[in-house]
């Protein structure tokens, strides 16, 4: 069975025994042996793996897997080192400059984020090469849903960074007022000029933080 080595274990415990995601790991057997699936199969719960439940201070939600060869590593917008930015996280980087002053890394890999309590999920965590959301639907939603929820159910405050129609559905999910929801436009070509950027994402999550007594990302 599923081990991610931290305290998301024992709070996904029963979700990895249910008889939903055994039918998904089914599903994945199969597809990894037919298909090119993206991220590695030892990667797809990297986004758990990198930050544990009791670390995480902001959930950035993704939809899917990036559909290319050596893009994805199971961290919603990260590519791996030296793999060539996609224009949505660039579009990420040119909005944190401009809300923060950061200066765009050389690369386009977030694990330094993931490290200090931002997780990085897809509601989605495979897809087949060249199809998005050929994964959806699929049963993943269950598991990601819970994560989700078992997050909302923290005392202790989280920022919800929803980007796009598909991760602001699941705003119905976050319901504990101690949280808070940053929604915007998703950063992609086609949308980030239609309320993205500008909407200084990465200021107010600071702000969140520190008026919460956590320390800030240093994005």
């Amino acid at each position: 069975m599923v081990r991610i080595g931290n305290a998301w274990d024992e709070f996904l415990k029963n979700d990895f025994e249910s008889k939903e995601y055994l039918a998904l790991r089914e599903f994945l057997k199969e597809e990894y042996q037919r298909y090119d699936i993206y991220p590695d199969m030892h990667d797809i719960f990297n986004a758990l793996k990198f930050t544990d439940y009791n670390d995480v201070k902001v959930l950035i939600l993704g939809q899917d897997p990036y559909i290319n060869q050596g893009q994805a590593h199971g961290l919603s917008f990260s590519v791996k080192p030296g793999v060539e930015m996609p224009p949505s996280l660039k579009n990420i980087f040119k909005e944190m400059k401009d809300d923060v002053g950061k200066e765009p890394p050389c690369d386009g890999c977030l694990e330094y984020l993931a490290r200090q309590g931002v997780m990085m999920l897809n509601a989605v965590l495979t897809v087949r090469r060249g199809l998005p959301n050929s994964h959806k639907g699929k049963g993943w939603e269950f598991l990601t849903d819970r994560v989700i929820s078992v997050l909302n159910d923290r005392e202790k405050p989280v920022v919800f960074i929803l980007w796009g129609r598909n991760a602001r559905d699941k705003k119905s999910l976050i319901t504990n007022r101690r949280h808070l929801i940053i929604e915007s436009a998703h950063p992609s070509p086609l949308s980030a000029y239609n309320g993205f950027f500008g909407s200084k994402p990465f200021s107010k999550t600071n702000a969140f933080l520190q008026l919460n007594g956590m320390d800030e990302v240093n994005w």
